[in-house]
């Protein structure tokens, strides 16, 4: 039996035996039926099979079980659920699995909201539109609208700065609409707290200190259809399928928790206004360029300018510059902060400009890089990504070349201290060692951890790491996953322990990527424990905030880059007030389904009525 870990403090113990997880990928519904039926024909336990098989305990009546664990699984094996729809198909579990064109929740500490929302609204002016989306965007103009646009986050961030704010603070919960933000207040606080507005029941929701405010704002980008060449740095539009960005309340809400919405409109769908959904990349050069973009870029215009962003302006002033992400280095989100790339998947060359080196996009003059880095993307080997990465791609690590690890590390003649994932050594000691290094010192942090394709453990909605199937991908830890990685509060603390040395400020952004990641998977068990990692990383900035600034002179942002489009039918299965399927009823709902799914297949093929 493979035991299960869970993390105490900075160490890990063991938990009470319990299967993990693996990929059903290659398994489909009938192998499942057929093989419990097999078990139950011979009288044995379900639940041996599932206990083997790696799905966890189904049976309902037994307290100490995950429930939303169970839930999950059930939904993603049956396909149909009443608790949970992915998409525009209620009862379907999921028939969506990307962003979609929702507005997008803004939390502010430090600072107001009231220059760019409600009647300050861009969305109210016609010239101001234009000026965004550098054309009239079709049926956008509201003049009651009381949501702004995600440019507007990079004006009220530089405003700041340029009213006296030393320390500029973005925290980016990848993926988080507010549909997830109240399922895991749900989930954490066991009732329905809101059903509209800001929300209550998470810290960032809770805090109010900083004169904290909320609004929402759209996140469409420019347009979703270019071509980009990686290796002369190009961008061209198509001349094709051009699907121009823009927000039309009445299809889409005018708030986030509007009931009356057109889901299609949502998704992209409908043909007479096709207003695209943005990707984390466009959607990130807004956060930090405040200039709406082609998805897919990494601080390039739509006609193939370098952009500057915050970061660029405050480190030419003397500020420190910072970048924390649970996800890949160079992902779309923290790439955005600084680096320049035509191409999101340009991954060594967009590590090589947030380190300071060379690039394809930087090829004579390199960018000065950050001065601290901590992510992930440790142990992701590929041979060859010359197809997306262009053909300086350098066998080995996916995310940034062993040979660039080699130049900027200060043992080396660099000017980081490098702490990365190291093999039977805790990731938290690992990284206040790099903390201590780099600050006695005076040189920067390059912190390189992750586990499996790349991320830190996913932490589930109970606290635990042992995720169960979504729509595609099931992760697998081993205990020296959790031992030798951090978590992102542990990497927020020690970005802004060595940020905070530089007496002028700094700029950081944080980002819980694995949101994200768990939404694109329609797991809602990985995307509220991801909620609840990032909610622990914002409670060790405020809290560093009151111990070691305060809000006259720190401001911070937390918000999404771009929503999902999951919608909670039933509450009770977050609050634990409803069961899962027993055994028993688990194989006859998939039996059921496959008779029917059988039935439906001869219909089509011989046209008759179905045989009662």
């Amino acid at each position: 039996m493979i035991e299960k870990w869970t993390r105490t403090g900075a160490d890990t113990r063991f938990a009470i035996p319990r299967p993990t997880s693996f990929s059903f990928a290659d398994f489909s519904a009938d192998l499942i039926l057929d093989l419990t039926m097999f078990f139950t024909r011979l009288k044995l336990s379900v639940n041996l099979f599932v206990i083997l098989a790696g799905m966890g305990n189904l049976s309902a009546q037994e307290p100490q079980e995950d429930r939303l664990r169970q839930f999950q699984f059930q939904a993603t094996v049956l396909g149909k659920t009443d608790w949970i729809h992915w998409g525009d198909q209620k009862g379907t579990y999921s028939n969506w699995t990307s962003h979609s064109n929702r507005l997008i929740p803004v939390y502010s500490y430090g600072l107001s909201l009231e220059s760019v929302q409600g009647a300050n609204s861009c969305y109210r002016d016609k010239a101001r539109l234009k000026e965004i989306y550098l054309a009239d965007p079709i049926e956008t103009l509201n003049p009651t609208a009381e949501y702004f646009d995600q440019t507007d986050i990079y004006r009220l961030q530089k405003d700041g700065w340029k009213s006296g704010k030393r320390n500029v603070i973005l925290m980016v919960f990848d993926g988080m609409d507010w549909n997830t933000t109240q399922a895991a207040s749900i989930y954490k606080n066991g009732k329905v707290l809101y059903t509209e507005g800001r929300g209550q029941g998470l810290a960032f929701l809770d805090y109010k200190k900083g004169d904290s405010e909320f609004g929402f704002c759209v996140t469409s980008p420019h347009d979703g259809v270019t071509e980009r060449n990686v290796d002369v740095q190009l961008v061209s539009q198509t001349g094709k399928d051009y699907k121009g960005g823009g927000y039309n309340a009445t299809f889409g809400g005018a708030t986030p928790w509007s009931k009356s919405i057109d889901s299609a409109y949502l998704l992209g769908k409908r043909k007479d206004l096709p207003h695209p959904y943005t990707d984390s990349a466009s959607s990130a050069v807004s956060l930090n360029a405040g200039v709406k973009t082609y998805n897919g870029s990494i601080n390039f215009s739509v006609d193939g300018q370098k952009l500057e962003t915050l970061a660029h302006e405050m480190q030419r002033a003397g500020s420190s510059i910072g970048v924390v992400t649970s996800v890949p280095i160079c992902h779309a989100t923290p790439a955005c902060v600084y680096a320049h790339n035509v191409e999101r998947s340009d991954y060594q060359d967009i590590s090589r400009d947030l380190l300071g080196l060379r690039s394809v996009s930087h090829r004579v003059d390199p960018l000065p890089g950050v001065d601290v880095l901590i992510g992930c993307g440790w142990g992701e080997f590929r041979d060859d990504e010359r197809a997306d990465q262009g053909e300086n791609y350098v066998p080995g690590n996916r995310y940034i070349a062993r040979d660039d690890i080699e130049r900027i590390d200060v043992s080396k003649g660099g000017k980081y201290v490098v702490a990365e994932r190291t093999s039977g050594k805790s990731g938290l000691q690992v990284l206040r060692k790099g903390v201590e290094s780099a600050i006695s010192g005076g040189n920067r942090l390059f912190g390189f951890f992750g586990s499996t394709r790349g991320h830190l453990p996913y932490q589930t909605a109970d606290g635990n790491y042992d995720p169960t199937m979504g729509e595609a991908k099931v992760d697998v830890y081993q205990p020296e996953d959790i031992f030798e990685n951090p978590t992102l509060s542990d990497m927020t603390t020690a970005a802004l322990d060595v940020l905070s040395e530089n007496k002028k400020g700094f700029f950081l952004m944080v980002e819980a990527g694995d949101v994200d990641w768990a939404n694109h998977n329609n797991n809602i068990d990985d995307s509220i424990g991801a909620v609840l990692s990032g909610d622990a990383a914002f409670e060790a900035i405020t809290e560093w905030v009151e111990t070691n600034s305060n809000w006259e002179e720190t401001l911070l942002i937390v918000t999404a880059d771009h929503g999902h489009l999951m919608f909670l039918d039933d509450p009770s299965v977050l609050t634990g007030e409803r069961l899962p399927l027993d055994s028993s009823d688990f194989v006859k709902r998939i039996e059921t389904i496959r008779t029917e799914a059988s039935e439906a297949v001869r219909m089509k093929e011989e046209g008759s009525k179905p045989v009662r």
